[in-house]
């Protein structure tokens, strides 16, 4: 018998102890050469004694637990390693979106006070400025490097010990400008492993070798935490892509020996704009886990492909304290259900005014545990920041801000966001944050950003600008190309339309119900300008 773990790392010494010689991640060829990096696979083995060397280095440079260290090595198995590594000794890694800009990382250098950073060769530099730029001292190192010695104080509460301890802290966009940094501690990420393993339905892994491809981030959870806890927890493979490439997409597949995969609703859209092939069932996928598939598509794509598209609803805030999914028979199959929760998930569903939704009513999803801690699972805090910790958690519930109904028969379905978050491609985009980029440029006097829809991403960013002077084509470009400087690509406007004023209230904010009318009339638009085709991930 094995000691129940109560840290990441601890669990993937204990499935190291098990299984050594299984592999614990695959490197697929094409990654490899997009990385530059050895392909193959690695063993449980092989990652604890990686991991165990880099401890014994950060122990030795006087890094100590409580610290913070950001990590940008996209989504390399050095990931893993320092991320192990570092969780053995107490400290949080901060993971970074390789997208995010200089406005980004400053914010985030400045926010998360790291003691270290570690980053791919191309962005060293970024980091170093982004460190000038927040008044924070911290050096960068490439994954490779032997941390420098390390002065600063760790400041965790010593209370707060093992499972309830730290382990990471993801960014996530918020509603009110800068993104919140959501702390997670060991017991989210073993919960979540937990949860996974025991899920069965049409999702079922077991011990005897589950492969699990995903070419999904790393600096989410859904990759973190939901893939990696669940291969560790039974002792299978996780094959991380660098990205999704939909020509290529099958050939992994079929290349990893893959018995799972997880997928973004885009990525079901554009492989069913494929034409079909012989080999469309030539593969070893038992079903497909993620969210967001195009209803229509839903039913065709498992019918081509040859098993299930479940889709299931979380939050970086909820793990697996709080989760739907749509994986016990009789599925229904699209209509956007989200199935129903199990006996260990308390929720509501709410009016504006507070009151409780009849059937089919749409409202705001409150959820959290029916145990003794409701907030089990859950993420610990937003990081220095008690009173949107407090506001998330009012009335002892959590509010997701997502708007859903609940029919006679238990079943969720979701219905649209109550936050004023832009959902593109799977990444959330808050309109405020990319507002507050926008009023940076020295011409925009003012800048409103809604969402539109986007047969392929699900929404696209509409600005409408008030500028002096030109407001023309070139125009817009010019300030296009400037915000691709300063923010993910993902988040720059795809829609630029220059107006005379913005809808807003009589205190002067912004009336986000008439903004979003008014870019949903102004699309299609000929004075509207189209940059979607200016949004393309920069690559070194």
């Amino acid at each position: 018998m094995h000691p129940t773990p109560h840290t990441v790392y601890e669990a993937l010494a204990t499935t190291a102890a098990q299984w050594p010689q299984r592999p614990f991640l695959q490197v697929l060829p094409e990654t490899a050469d997009v990385y530059g990096i050895a392909a193959g696979e690695i063993t449980y083995s092989a990652m604890l004694s990686q991991a165990d060397r880099l401890k014994d280095l950060y122990a030795e440079a006087g890094y100590r637990a409580g610290q913070r260290v950001l990590l940008l090595v996209e989504n390399r198995p050095a990931f893993f390693a320092h991320w192990f590594a570092l969780n053995a000794l107490g400290l949080w890694v901060v993971p970074v979106n390789p997208d995010l800009q200089s406005a980004e990382l400053a914010y985030m250098a400045g926010h998360a006070e790291p003691v270290l950073a570690i980053a791919i060769e191309n962005r060293i530099g970024d980091l170093e400025r982004a460190g000038r730029e927040a008044g924070v001292r911290f050096p960068v190192i490439r994954p490779d490097d032997e941390p420098p010695q390390s002065h600063a104080a760790g400041d965790m509460d010593p209370a707060v010990k093992g499972l309830q301890s730290p382990a990471a802290m993801l960014y996530t966009s918020g509603t009110t400008g800068a993104p919140k940094g959501c702390v997670l501690s060991n017991r989210y990420y073993l919960k979540l492993g937990e949860w996974y393993r025991g899920m069965g339905g049409a999702c079922p892994i077991g011990t005897d070798g589950e492969r699990m491809i995903t070419p999904l981030p790393l600096f989410h959870m859904n990759a973190m935490a939901a893939s990696a806890m669940a291969m560790i927890h039974v002792g299978g493979c996780l094959i991380v892509l660098d990205r999704f490439h939909p020509r290529s997409w099958w050939n992994s597949v079929r290349e990893s020996k893959a018995t799972c995969l997880h997928y973004l609703g885009v990525m079901p859209s554009i492989l069913m704009k494929a034409d079909p092939d012989p080999r469309d069932r030539d593969h070893q996928c038992r079903f497909g886990f993620g969210a967001g598939v195009d209803p229509k598509l839903h039913a065709p794509f498992e019918e081509r492909f040859g098993f299930p598209l479940i889709e299931g609803w979380a939050m970086t805030e909820t793990g697996a304290g709080a989760t739907l999914t749509n994986n016990v028979e009789p599925r229904k199959v699209g209509v956007s259900c989200l199935g129903k929760a199990e006996d260990d998930l308390a929720t509501r569903i709410i009016r504006d005014d507070g009151g409780d939704c009849d059937a089919d009513e749409p409202g705001e999803l409150l959820v959290r545990q029916t145990g003794e801690d409701p907030r089990d699972g859950f993420f610990s805090e937003y990081f220095k920041d008690p009173g949107a910790t407090a506001e998330a958690w009012g009335g002892g519930w959590f509010h997701t801000g997502d708007i859903v109904r609940r029919d006679g028969e238990g079943n969720f379905y979701f219905v649209d966001r109550k936050k004023n978050v832009i959902r593109r491609s799977g990444e959330n985009i808050a309109a405020v944050e990319v507002e507050s980029v926008l009023m940076q440029h020295p011409d925009i006097k003012a800048a409103g950003v809604a969402a539109v829809a986007d047969t392929l991403r699900g929404d696209e960013v509409f600005a409408c600008l008030v500028v002096d002077g030109d407001r023309n084509e070139e125009r817009a470009r010019a300030i296009a190309q400037w915000a691709l400087g300063r923010m993910a690509y993902y988040k720059v406007p795809g829609y630029i339309a220059f107006v005379d004023g913005l809808p807003l209230t009589g205190t002067q904010k912004i009336q986000r119900g008439e903004l979003k009318t008014l870019a949903a009339n102004l699309v299609d638009d000929a004075a509207t300008i189209n940059t979607c085709n200016m949004k393309k991930r920069q690559v070194a």
